[in-house]
């Protein structure tokens, strides 16, 4: 793969763009890039959260982590440093750095990541180090990078912003004998692309995942290693921080309850008169930024939401291929079905069966898929089909589809569970029919995003090509309130009774 740090669209013009974005031309190998480092660049990044901007070439998104099929763990966080919040669309400011960090360290037995991707130098990163030319690391760079990098421990960090060549030498992470060895980090800085003084701007390097190193192997210390650079900037920052968190008062999180209160805010708290759900088997883990599905998010666009169970919830699909294009989704964070605890995972059953009631008696049926790949909540999309399209239909359309796209994909046991095909944190891509059939593909390397939207958009099944990419059937919230509405009007009947 090729990693791009810096300004990925520098003096690219338009037209030259242009030939990428439609596919007369092709990035060779998948590119994964970093987001706008300015207001003019932004405009080239439609979707926050990452998205594929031409084949091969994907917008990794602003801030959080992507793990490849062989474990390799790549943090990134894209712009440049704001001391506003919110920050511009082009910068992080410090809630962005302290919500990726919380999301990697709250993860049991986090030892650090493969790879940390930044545009903008961390400031000191040239304490106890060779020295690193013209640039001043103590005037240049971003503290809010040091302090991320010194809580993520990367192996290798790349930046590029100040557009020069450095290698730093290899630091500790850890302070000696008084800390357990732990690995070392390198940090490699890269000039411009093409730069007339020949500087260094490319770095080619292989990486066995930390994950599948042997731990002796793995915190071997080279001769040349030297102290940690950011650790007394970070103990001072720490300080800061501690002194800030004591006059900030708790937040306290609110559920919307639409059954019976419209608009009205109910505590999640538990505490409500006979309400005593019962403890879930298994937490849901921390979103890895803002998420625009978990129920508690400011993300959330609430005006789609139309149907509050216990565990999950129903909300109109944003662009949706339909008016009645509806996602059940987990309230907690939840990255995968396979990821579910006991207790929402049934939840989750009783929900296709009320939307299979509910689409039958409009003489349709539903079709179900989820993609865990390139995406961070549990988003199951389910999309009502007319019932003269038959099972084999639908089966023979993905099928024929995904072969045409050399896509391996797999008619799995009726009552088999999708746990007992795919692991937790293994992506895949995956459709079940109303009737429980169900098909399966292990993604190894990259998978078309829009491909269930696009079998589905096709003229064998729904015929609305234009529809295949929902970014161009997004609407105004006035029309999408007024389908949850409707929508949530009709499902009443069939809905989850509400918890007593």
């Amino acid at each position: 793969m090729l990693l791009c740090v810096g300004n990925f669209f520098g003096s690219t013009s338009d037209t030259e763009w242009t030939e990428y974005r439609t596919g007369a031309k092709k990035a060779p190998i998948q590119t994964f890039v970093l987001g706008a480092n300015d207001q003019e660049t932004v405009r080239y990044f439609p979707d926050v959260s990452g998205c594929e901007l031409a084949e091969n070439i994907t917008y990794l998104g602003r801030r959080g982590v992507f793990s490849s099929t062989s474990g390799l763990q790549i943090a990134y966080l894209s712009g440049t440093e704001s001391q506003d919040e919110p920050a511009p669309a082009y910068s992080f400011s410090s809630k962005d750095v302290t919500e990726l960090k919380t999301s990697l360290l709250s993860t049991p037995n986090f030892k650090g990541v493969d790879i940390l991707l930044t545009s903008p130098w961390p400031r000191d990163v040239g304490n106890f180090a060779n020295s690193p030319g013209k640039i001043d690391t103590k005037k240049c760079g971003s503290t809010l990078i040091s302090d991320l990098a010194a809580s993520l421990k990367p192996r290798y960090h790349f930046a590029a912003l100040e557009k020069a060549y450095y290698e730093r030498l290899p630091y500790r992470n850890h302070t000696v004998l008084q800390e357990t060895p732990q690995h070392v980090s390198r940090f490699i800085a890269l000039a411009d692309v093409g730069n007339t003084s020949k500087k260094k701007y490319l770095y080619a390097f292989s990486i066995v995942p930390m994950s599948l190193m042997d731990p002796a192997e793995l915190v071997k210390q080279p001769q040349d290693v030297t102290e940690n650079p950011y650790r007394k900037s970070r103990k001072e920052a720490q300080k800061t921080k501690a002194l800030v968190c004591a006059e900030e008062e708790p937040a306290c999180q609110f559920f919307f309850d639409l059954n019976k209160h419209q608009g009205k805010k109910r505590p999640s708290d538990g505490k409500e008169r006979g309400n005593s759900q019962p403890k879930q088997a298994k937490n849901p883990s921390q979103p890895t930024g803002p998420c625009w599905f978990c129920l508690a998010s400011p993300e959330v666009e609430k005006h789609l939401v139309v149907s509050i169970g216990t565990h999950c919830y129903l909300a109109l699909a944003k662009g949706g291929l339909l008016p009645d294009h509806v996602l059940i989704l987990p309230i907690g964070h939840y990255q995968s079905v396979v990821d579910l605890s006991p207790e929402v995972m049934e939840e989750v059953t009783k929900y296709k069966s009320a939307l299979k009631e509910f689409f039958r008696s409009k003489g349709k049926r539903y079709v179900l898929f989820e993609r865990n790949y390139r995406s961070q909540h549990l988003q199951l999309q389910v999309i009502p089909v007319p019932l003269d399209c038959t099972s084999e239909d639908i089966k023979e359309s993905f099928i024929t589809q995904a072969q045409e796209q050399q896509i391996d994909l797999l008619e799995i046991p009726e009552h088999s569970d999708i746990t007992q095909v795919a692991r937790p944190g293994t992506p895949y891509f995956y459709v079940e029919l109303d009737t429980g059939e169900k098909l399966f593909h292990r993604i190894r390397r990259s998978f078309p995003l829009q491909f269930g939207r696009a079998v589905l958009a096709s003229p064998a099944l729904l015929a609305l090509p234009e529809r295949a990419d929902w970014r161009r059937c997004a609407a105004g919230r006035p029309e999408e309130a007024a389908q949850a509405c409707a929508f949530r009007r009709d499902f009443q009947p069939f809905d989850l009774a509400p918890p007593e």
